[in-house]
């Protein structure tokens, strides 16, 4: 070979080296913007903030209980017959259950297996959802077919009749079981997002131009097409947070859940629905601490669905 020849080529090496570092950089800089922008938007948001604090309480009571409350509902002598039904008073804001037990010290407990639940869960479905999808993704063929088809029977399942079904079965009573059946039901959803938005990232310039210089899957997967393709699904696992402490609470509501000794709110309501006419604050106080923390985390993905979606902006 020529030295004009071998110079023409390291010049052509050169060119796709440095359009490449273009391309990757160019997306770098979009995805950081699309952070920032992102970032900056929700501290404007009257939103961001009244649903960040509500959820910053309810953390605070899932790790130290110990802070809202001097009392146990693990101790002995916490319940008492006596008591069984008493309103609200200035000692016992929420009053007493049919059992004797103080139902604010109850519903502050509560509060952790409901979050164990809604974080555990969510974790579970994006990890696995995400990683199977950018499998599917990548791949094609076979392998995207069978996981598209396995995906399709669980859709075919509604999430509380699915958990319903399994846990019937193989039974339940702890925040981690049930964490692990919802998300065996829940993870096709960040699946089908996390596929499509490999499926239409993967032919980008930057790709391409990586897998020009030699770039290996693995490398093309995690530093090239999973930072741009994190936004919809941050959105969605957001969301889907709310959804699964509902989706809990419904399950112990039904008597299929979280089981007695641990303590749930949707079990909480189950044990009062029928004294509900002659003593409601049994079953208000309870639900209404359910019905915020599931509009907290809701109203939270709203906010971020609005301000990373790049289609909302």
């Amino acid at each position: 070979m020529s030295e004009k020849t071998m110079e023409k080529a390291a010049q052509a090496d050169a060119t796709v080296s440095d359009k490449a570092a273009e391309a990757e950089d160019k997306a770098a800089a979009r995805q950081a913007s699309l952070l920032r922008d992102g970032w900056m938007d929700l501290r404007k948001r009257p939103m961001f903030l009244i649903s960040g604090f509500v959820i910053v309480i309810l953390l605070a009571l899932a790790i130290a209980p110990g802070l809202f409350t001097s009392r146990s509902p693990f101790s002995d002598g916490f319940c008492q017959l006596q008591n069984s039904m008493e309103p609200p008073s200035s000692g016992h804001l929420f009053g007493y259950d049919l059992q004797g037990c103080d139902i604010y010290t109850r519903t502050v407990f509560g509060t952790r297996n409901s979050i164990i639940v809604g974080v555990a869960t969510t974790l579970m479905t994006t990890f696995f959802g995400a990683l199977l999808g950018m499998v599917a993704g990548l791949r094609g063929g076979w392998i995207d077919a069978i996981l598209s088809r396995v995906t399709e029977v669980f859709f075919a399942l509604p999430l509380i009749v699915g958990a319903l079904l399994i846990m019937s079965i193989i039974g339940g009573g702890d925040p981690w079981s049930v964490s692990f059946i919802l998300a065996v039901l829940g993870w096709p959803q960040v699946y089908r997002i996390m596929r499509g938005e490999v499926i239409a990232n993967k032919y980008n310039d930057y790709v391409m131009a990586a897998k020009a210089l030699g770039a290996d899957t693995k490398r093309i997967a995690f530093r090239h097409i999973l930072p741009n393709t994190l936004a919809p699904v941050i959105v969605v696992t957001t969301m889907n947070l709310g959804v699964y402490i509902s989706a809990e609470s419904a399950l112990s509501y039904l008597g299929i859940g979280i089981q007695h000794p641990n303590i749930s709110w949707g079990l909480m309501i189950s044990d009062v629905q029928d004294r509900f006419l002659t003593s409601p604050h049994a079953l208000l106080f309870p639900a209404a601490v359910l019905s915020i923390t599931v509009l907290a985390f809701i109203m939270l993905g709203d906010v971020v669905r609005d301000a990373f979606d790049p289609k909302m902006r």
